[in-house]
């Protein structure tokens, strides 16, 4: 099990989500406030974080600034419905992944496994896949490491965070099937929270502008408007 950080300015959100954490069997230290979580947090990393955007004085996007100038910890954001820049930006920082507002605890706890299992199986900057593997998916120029949420594309490694791996992984594992929306959220989220369609879109839009830095031809994840998404056979 791991040592926590978990940093909001929402009481409610600090007591249920720890409470939750700990009875699963992690050790979890909060704080209300990220200048009192960064000095904690240089003094003792922990083993991941989980930051709130949206808090006075130093918000989450800063905290991980100043954080990732001596530290990796794995870090998870907690976002608002409307914050898809800050998202795009948090993720540059280097966040691991984010978790859109309202939540449901047991999905955190999930993502939380994910992150942990990707950190401790070697991260996916340089993912090393055992072709052949079941829970490896090979679709032409794509690999996905199910054990590693790690990516790859004609032999580069692609960052995702584990709800973009799910939505990819899903679109893969079946190509030339459609998925639909409410399929691809069965996909990658918990049954007990609700996502809106432009949630999903935004998670494909992103998917492929991360694939387009490495290849700008790539047109791997096919659009049908008004059904869903289908990822292209090779």
């Amino acid at each position: 099990m791991a040592n926590i950080v978990l940093v909001d300015d929402d009481e409610n959100i600090l007591s249920s989500v720890s409470i939750f954490l700990e009875d699963t069997g992690h050790t979890v230290r909060t704080f209300h406030d990220g200048p009192s979580a960064l000095a904690a947090l240089t003094k003792q990393p922990g083993d991941l974080a989980v930051f709130d955007i949206k808090m006075p004085g130093m918000d989450g996007l800063e905290l991980l600034r100043r954080l990732r100038q001596s530290s990796n910890l794995p870090v998870i954001f907690l976002t608002s419905k409307d914050d898809e820049f800050d998202e795009a930006i948090g993720l540059n920082l280097g966040a691991d992944d984010y978790i859109t507002k309202p939540f449901s605890q047991r999905l955190l706890g999930e993502r939380i496994k994910a992150v942990l299992r990707r950190v401790k199986l070697g991260g996916v900057d340089a993912p090393v896949f055992q072709e052949g593997s079941d829970k490896v998916i090979k679709r032409g120029s794509l690999l996905l490491d199910e054990d590693r949420h790690a990516c790859a594309w004609k032999g580069e490694p692609v960052r995702l965070t584990v709800t973009e791996f799910l939505i990819l992984q899903a679109l893969a594992k079946r190509p030339g099937f459609v998925k639909s929306r409410d399929q691809l959220m069965d996909a990658a989220y918990d049954d007990q929270i609700y996502v809106d369609d432009r949630t999903i879109d935004s998670h494909i839009k992103r998917l492929r502008k991360k694939f387009r830095k490495t290849d700008k031809e790539f047109d791997g994840i096919e659009t049908l408007y008004g059904i869903g998404y289908k990822y292209k056979e090779a």
